[in-house]
């Protein structure tokens, strides 16, 4: 999938809304590292994807089910997830996704690249109340939730993260992936990720 920034940047002067307490507390750091597996895995794979990317989504389903209990969970690989919004669809549901507690983090993806088509693609849809409702069934209230949307400082840190990986890695597409240093495009099938990861291992 392309990039297209032109909607991206449209949101940035978004209205600010009033932080609910949640947003405040440190309890979530919405700045901090989204990641799954051990940092001790002789792996790193630095995923850069968009919400709305259906490759991405692909991946998300039917590769990661795959991927996690036989690469992340066995301690061979760690997935560190960048958001690389493609439009701002994906930029609001980055940013919600980044106000759930890290340990709710990849499940709330998960769940959302899986019913992607409903929440992104429905033709008239209400974008901020549709990705609500999935926010909701995470345990998000509507007060984090605004919160999380109003949050300039994160929409920029994003934003900001896209245009380094632009500029210092050449990220062009999602989902994109650097693995042990190496930037591999595209969702590829397990086996081909398998095999990287083996690669990258042995160095």
């Amino acid at each position: 999938m392309q990039i297209s920034r032109r909607s991206i940047l449209s949101l940035v002067g978004a209205t600010v809304l009033s932080p609910s307490a949640f947003a405040a507390s440190s309890s979530v750091d919405p700045f901090s590292q989204r990641s799954i597996g051990s940092p001790k895995a002789p792996v790193t794979a630095v995923e850069y994807f968009s919400l709305t990317c259906t490759h991405c989504a692909y991946f998300g389903t039917v590769v990661m089910p795959q991927v996690k209990p036989k690469l992340v969970d066995t301690g061979k690989l760690q997935i560190i997830y960048k958001d690389f919004p493609l439009d701002g669809v994906a930029l609001m549901a980055a940013q919600v996704s980044r106000y759930l507690p890290a340990e709710e983090y990849y499940p709330f993806i998960e769940t959302l690249f899986a019913s992607q088509s409903d929440w992104a693609f429905t033709p008239g849809i209400d974008y901020k109340q549709a990705i609500y409702k999935y926010a909701a069934l995470a345990g998000m209230d509507r007060s984090t939730y605004d919160a999380a949307l109003a949050d300039d400082k994160l929409k920029n840190f994003i934003l900001q993260d896209q245009q380094e990986a632009e500029k210092m890695y050449h990220i062009n597409a999602t989902p994109s992936f650097i693995i042990n240093g190496t930037l591999h495009t595209g969702a590829m099938e397990y086996d081909e990720f398998a095999s990287t990861v083996a690669a990258a291992a042995k160095g």
